[in-house]
């Protein structure tokens, strides 16, 4: 379709033309004031051959709004004629998008064939469940990785995120929570990557068609090379997704979401093109509000729950970051990957003592399973306690306690490490999951003193007590023949 240069007064009140474009922000006037809502969706006929949808965010004058482009913009000139939707832009959801890879606004990108014509779809903005319909659960959500289950349980119908800086592990632990889930989750799966690289997309693809996942799954995707208001808006739509198959199916879903660090910088980059000034750090002063918007949609209504796991970058280590607390104050479970860990070759790299979970009370995990936790937190934070003693003036300079309690922090350490099973054609090591009763088990016969003469290596990267045991008989068997 060629540009219109048709005299805005001319155009029917339910159309408008391109006024202004700068980046991914275009202004649009209309012919009379009856101007779209904010939030609204608005399709730009254009002879390109892929739709351009916009999403209006502010109304500059009694005929002009401004509105933020999903797609790319490039070759979008002034005067082609806008059309405004009758409401919020709206995405496909129910059985026809399981198996498949969205954009945005819900269009196909795996090259399989077209959604079905008759696809139910709903509005990406929708209000959240009143705290009346609300329900909560105290069943625990088990996932096999020991540390998590330990330390830091996570809930059905939860929300969980993990926190860390760039290279810590963050994506490989939400690729093995997925994988974690196949067997024991019998729900749908949605993730939402927002500010993904292609090859990781791909990856992820990759992945969930070899481990047999990928029919109870849907993907949806907003790519780092997309425009802002592509990765700002991507989570919405899994979100959407996930609510349908709650309210209308009546399934349980796990919503995971990698990464919601990108989610809060799309929006600060939106914010900035629209003409915001910026608060804090430079983020947008709308950062509470957009997150809040995000989070208290991921709820549990009629016994039916979305328990949401969520990667959040940290930028520059720096817990304080604005965008990183925000965050973490709408989790029931914050775990916190740590660098020091990494460093140490300890993975997963989770901090134990820094990662929190609501769940971890006697009266819902509990008593057994709350006392080894504790036990487990006081040891090894008393080794940190000496770390710097022990680094000065050397182990031998502690008292006999301490030094048996230094003992039992580093073999539990390499005990909560752990194979995964998407890292296995990498390193080789068969991935472990571990049920809860193992992995106390395990732990409290470390604190017991149990392992106390086995060589610490044994317990590093094994599953359960038992591995390390057959591990350390066969190292030590070895060590007799080599004698």
């Amino acid at each position: 379709m060629q540009q219109s240069d048709t005299d805005p007064a001319t155009v029917p009140s339910c159309e408008g033309l391109v006024d202004a474009v700068r980046g991914a922000v275009v202004d649009v006037v209309f012919a009379d004031d009856d101007l779209p809502a904010i939030n609204s969706g608005l399709v730009v006929d254009w002879d390109r051959p892929g739709p351009l949808i916009l999403e209006v965010h502010s109304h500059l004058d009694l005929t002009t709004v401004r509105a933020v482009a999903f797609q790319s913009t490039a070759g979008l000139a002034r005067g082609v004629p806008v059309r405004a939707l009758d409401g919020p832009v709206t995405v496909p959801v129910g059985d026809a998008v399981l198996g498949r890879l969205l954009d945005v606004v819900g269009q196909t990108q795996d090259n399989g064939p077209a959604l079905p014509a008759d696809t139910p779809r709903r509005a990406i903005h929708t209000a959240p469940p009143t705290l009346k319909e609300q329900t909560r659960t105290t069943e625990v959500f088990e996932t096999g990785i020991k540390v998590i289950d330990l330390l830091t349980p996570m809930a059905q119908g939860g929300k969980a995120a993990m926190f860390g800086g760039a290279g810590v592990g963050k994506t490989v632990l939400v690729m093995e929570l997925i994988r974690a889930m196949v067997d024991n989750y019998e729900g749908i799966s949605v993730f939402a990557g927002v500010g993904e690289r292609s090859h990781e997309g791909h990856e992820l693809l990759t992945e969930m068609q070899g481990s047999g996942v990928l029919e109870r799954t849907v993907l949806v995707y907003g790519q780092m090379s997309e425009p802002p208001g592509a990765r700002w808006r991507a989570p919405m739509t899994a979100l959407t997704i996930s609510e349908y198959f709650r309210d209308q199916r009546h399934k349980n879903v796990l919503l995971l979401m990698d990464n919601v660090f990108r989610f809060v910088q799309a929006g600060a980059e939106v914010s900035s093109l629209l003409g915001r000034l910026p608060s804090r750090v430079g983020y947008q002063p709308t950062l509470a509000t957009e997150v809040a918007g995000l989070q208290e949609r991921i709820a549990s209504v009629a016994g039916t729950s979305v328990t949401a796991i969520q990667a959040v970058y940290v930028p520059a280590d720096d817990f304080t970051d604005p965008a990183v607390t925000t965050i973490s104050s709408h989790m029931d479970c914050v775990i916190v990957l740590s660098r020091a860990q990494a460093a140490e070759g300890f993975y997963p790299a989770i901090d134990p003592l820094a990662s929190s979970s609501i769940l971890l009370d006697p009266q819902v995990v509990g008593e057994r399973h709350y006392q080894t936790a504790e036990a487990v937190r006081r040891t090894l934070a008393r080794f940190r306690e000496l770390s710097d003693i022990i680094s000065l003036l050397g182990v031998e300079e502690l008292g006999v306690d301490d030094r048996l309690i230094v003992k039992r922090a580093r073999r539990l350490q390499r005990f909560l490490t752990q194979p995964f099973m998407v890292t296995e054609a990498f390193t080789g090591t068969p991935g472990a999951s571990v049920s809860l009763a193992d992995t106390l088990a395990g732990c409290r016969a470390i604190l017991a003193g149990e392992a106390d003469d086995w060589a610490e290596s044994s317990l590093y990267m094994v599953g359960t007590l038992e591995d390390a045991r057959a591990k350390d008989a066969a190292t030590s068997s070895a060590a007799e023949v080599a004698a």
